[in-house]
């Protein structure tokens, strides 16, 4: 079944989040040729489709007040449910990181990445394309939407040497991360350390808190990353 379009009032309805630039690679529908070499959730729904149903979910939820805090000030979470079981759901996306075990742990491969040209590269873990069949990957049941503030995401243009942003919508959408559960998930290690190295490295310049990286460990010990 195709996913839900916005519905007419969606003019109506506050602006508060629009999808970053950063984010387009999650939208192949949108922005092709972003998507192909990007290895995360992807989204089988037009970029402008989902922020609109973002905004509405918004509006019906209580509007900004109704955003989850995130890992810093600056970063908030809006939590979608995909759809209910045998119902229509909002994308056909599945989950993009999976439990390690004895069967497919030495299917695990490492690289250095980088999330754009600009970033500075580090050392990830992965299970690469095709190494885990798509049909063996559940339907996320949730989309962890995260996002950043107007203030934070032009700070961060800014380090990096990127044209300045007239987007004015306070929030932006930076990542979706498609799950079984509706809170968030550890960051990822190499994630929170690169946040620490701070904006002219693609981080966001938040330090690491040693509890909150050691819970992370925690998780990734045990999880992956799929491509």
């Amino acid at each position: 079944m195709p996913p839900p379009t916005p519905s007419s009032s969606s003019s109506s309805v506050p602006r508060v989040v629009s999808v970053d630039k950063f984010c387009h690679r999650q939208f192949p529908l949108s922005y092709a040729s972003l998507a192909a070499p990007y290895g995360g959730a992807k989204l089988d729904l037009p970029a402008q489709a989902f922020e609109s149903l973002v905004n509405e979910h918004l509006a019906e939820a209580g509007g900004e007040p109704s955003l989850e805090p995130g890992y810093a000030p600056f970063c908030k979470h809006v939590f979608l449910k995909n759809g209910s079981p045998g119902g229509a759901r909002l994308t056909g996306a599945r989950v993009s990181a999976v439990p390690v075990t004895a069967a497919n742990e030495h299917l695990l491969r490492s690289g250095y990445e980088a999330r754009t040209p600009k970033e500075l590269p580090v050392l990830t873990r992965f299970f690469p394309p095709g190494a885990i069949p798509e049909e063996e990957l559940p339907v996320a049941e949730f989309l962890d939407v995260i996002l950043y503030s107007r203030e934070q995401i032009n700070k961060e243009n800014k380090a990096m040497g990127d044209e300045p942003n007239p987007e004015a919508a306070p929030w932006g959408v930076v990542s979706i991360k498609t799950q079984l559960v509706d809170h968030e998930l550890p960051m990822n290690p190499i994630t929170a350390m690169r946040n620490a190295l701070g904006e002219e490295h693609g981080g966001s310049g938040k330090p690491i808190d040693r509890r909150e990286y050691q819970e992370a460990v925690d998780f990734w010990e045990k999880h992956a990353i799929v491509k």
